[in-house]
């Protein structure tokens, strides 16, 4: 690697620039950063995927930072790591608009919990990538790096596509339905959301308090991990954190499973929205894994658990966007709009009965524990679609977001289109060390060549 090459910097995992900057010395973070920048300039006209970014304030920073380690003190984790925020986490020195006009110049006082975890590590935000209005559906200006004439996914839209152009390492989204792992597999990179409660949302834009869950964008599992870790710890302003041990996920992702991990193919009850190619492709995988993968039917009885989803998301989009509905309905899109005034005519016994649902339904799935390691299935319905009206459907993640399970999706297939298609690993919960350890076992075994 040429330090002078600005390409092959932008390109390098966290894990590998932290090694180059701190104990090998060889780049600095400007640098990286300036590497980063060069990238975003080449791409950024084409992807879209930035809503505010200031260069000279990136830039001096990084300075700061190489500083820092030219006085011998001791460095962070992430010393140095570019990483990009989704526009709904709050920034002390950064404004926040949540994607829409009506948060126009908004300028929060102070870090989001999850930023303050990432400055204390050593990590440089770069900037503010774009969201779907306030996490929703309705598409904001950004476009697939793999090819601009479809959708990059949503809600976490910019954090999806800079990390998948090169523009940075890793990045910060949030999933209410399937706003991490949907964009992951149509941008063809990692996307990681840990189990509910492992990482703070304070200081984010809140959409659900029961649904609403932070994730983490790589083209590396390792930098998965090495991110992930970072953010997790107890915080008592977010009401769905207990004071637990911390996963040790570096370490478990280093390590291999002792014995070989066993799946459970699910196809779930929406399997019919599948597109066909979706549907070859998981039956050849399956052929692949062998006796590594058992299909395991979950029935109609876990139906429910998709209109449990819209009925809890859509009330507490109703009520946490009520004061932009009361001031600013004609500036909202149609689909939230709607959305919200369906939420509104939600009964509090139906709400209460979708939320006591979500145990039922996670039990069910925790029996599956004993017998198998992981569950794989569909990250999407198919790879990205064409056009920018819509961000594509996010039903294969609802079941495991509703129930708060650690989900993320591997970039291993593609479409007869050449689009990205993502596996999701789905584990249980408070198993995400498990999980990755499990994901790097499945990464390295579908990419195996089929015998014979």
């Amino acid at each position: 690697m040429s330090a002078s090459d600005s390409g092959t910097l932008a390109w390098m995992t966290a894990a590998e620039a932290v090694k180059a900057m701190g104990e090998e010395g060889q780049i600095g973070a400007r640098e990286y950063v300036e590497s980063c920048l060069a990238q975003i300039d080449r791409e950024e006209g084409r992807v879209q995927a930035w809503t505010y970014l200031d260069r000279e304030f990136a830039l001096s920073r990084a300075q700061a930072l190489d500083e820092y380690r030219r006085e011998g003190k001791p460095l962070g984790p992430l010393h140095g790591v570019p990483v990009g925020l989704k526009d709904i986490i709050d920034t002390e020195d950064m404004p926040t608009e949540n994607g829409t006009v009506l948060h126009a110049g908004r300028q929060p006082t102070d870090d989001a919990t999850v930023v303050a975890r990432l400055r204390q590590a050593g990590a440089l935000i770069l900037g503010k990538t774009v969201t779907t209005e306030m996490a929703t559906y309705a598409p904001g200006k950004t476009r697939n790096p793999r090819n601009p004439d479809h959708t990059p996914g949503g809600s976490s839209s910019g954090s999806a596509a800079a990390v998948a152009a090169g523009m940075v390492p890793v990045a910060l989204g949030t999933q209410t339905n399937g706003s991490v792992i949907r964009p992951a597999s149509y941008c063809g990179v990692y996307g990681f959301k840990p189990t509910r409660g492992l990482i703070s949302r304070h200081g984010i834009l809140r959409q659900s308090r029961v649904l609403d869950q932070v994730g983490v964008f790589a083209r590396d599992l390792r930098d998965i991990a090495l991110v992930t870790e970072q953010l997790m710890g107890f915080d008592e302003n977010d009401p769905a954190m207990r004071p637990r041990p911390q996963p040790h996920l570096v370490r478990s992702l280093a390590e291999d499973p002792p014995f070989p991990p066993k799946l459970a193919f699910i196809k779930t009850p929406v399997w019919d929205q599948a597109e066909k190619e979706t549907r070859e492709a998981f039956a050849e995988l399956a052929e692949h894994l062998g006796e590594s993968a058992e299909e395991v039917p979950i029935g109609d009885s876990f139906r429910g658990a998709w209109d449990a989803l819209k009925l809890i998301m859509e009330a507490d989009i109703a009520r946490s966007y009520r004061h932009e509905y009361q001031r600013g309905r004609d500036q909202l899109s149609r689909s939230l709009r709607e959305q919200i005034e369906r939420g509104q005519k939600v009964l509090a016994s139906e709400y209460n009965d979708a939320v006591d649902s979500i145990e039922g339904y996670y039990n069910a799935l925790d029996n599956m524990r004993l017998d198998y390691d992981a569950i794989v299935t569909p990250a999407t319905t198919g790879t990205a679609p064409r056009g920018l009206e819509s961000t594509g459907s996010p039903v294969f993640c609802s079941l495991w977001t509703l129930c708060g399970m650690p989900a993320l999706s591997l970039p291993l297939m593609q479409g007869e289109n050449g689009l990205p298609l993502g596996v999701q690993l789905v584990g249980f919960r408070g198993e995400d060390a498990r999980l990755l350890r499990t994901a790097r076992w499945l990464d390295r075994r579908a990419r195996e060549p089929v015998a014979g």
